[in-house]
């Protein structure tokens, strides 16, 4: 489960990468070279027929209660967030497929999975980092929507892992898109992307 990638934090490189337009609802910043769960990163989606560079949270809320009562200026409740998409199925996920509006790309450099013990060199190494070669940015397939209060979030879809990723986390892997295909994720008939919804090809990639 990908709870950590890099990204480039300068909103000027995703413009002409991906001719795109900058979002003029965005109120978020993208201040750090990651995003983790709840935190801003950029997606790019369609809006009236164009590309648009958005800044949302990413991970779709849910609340849960407190194990305990909340202290004063506390919410009663705390939030999970749900930064990966796997069962399209699922009325978390499906209702943002089915329309091309809600789908889109998530720019990234690299992307961490948790290292076991036994693969630590020190206390400090705890994530394997893995990169695409073949593209100069490459994008994660993505859902956003309206969350509850009215912000915008969005999460990505993973899959079965590819021979590089399998034996270091066996579970899944993030969906990277092909850059052919970065266009037919945003547009095509849902069908055709779930098609997409596959393991990057394993020697297109690296692993550190």
């Amino acid at each position: 489960m990908c709870n950590l990638y890099n990204l480039n934090p300068e909103a000027r490189s995703y413009f002409e990468l991906f001719d795109a337009a900058a979002d003029p609802a965005n109120t978020l910043a993208v201040e750090k070279d990651y995003a983790a769960p709840g935190k801003p990163g950029y997606v790019v989606r369609h809006e009236a027929g164009e590309r648009v560079l958005s800044t949302m949270r990413w991970g779709f809320p849910t609340r849960k209660p407190r194990k305990r009562p909340a202290r004063e200026g506390e919410l009663p409740f705390l939030y999970d967030w749900w930064t990966n998409a796997r069962n399209m199925q699922s009325n978390m996920w499906k209702p943002w497929l089915m329309r091309t509006e809600h789908r889109c790309l998530v720019p990234f450099t690299r992307f961490a999975e948790p290292k076991a013990a036994a693969d630590r060199q020190n206390p400090r190494d705890t994530n394997w980092w893995f990169s695409v070669e073949d593209q100069a940015m490459p994008c994660f397939a993505g859902l956003w929507k309206l969350d509850q209060d009215h912000d915008r979030v969005y999460a990505f879809c993973t899959t079965e892992p590819n021979p590089l990723v399998a034996p270091k986390h066996p579970k899944a892997m993030p969906v990277i898109l092909l850059a052919d295909d970065q266009e037919r994720w945003l547009t095509a008939p849902v069908e055709e992307a779930l098609s997409l919804l596959a393991a990057y090809p394993s020697q297109l990639m690296s692993v550190s």
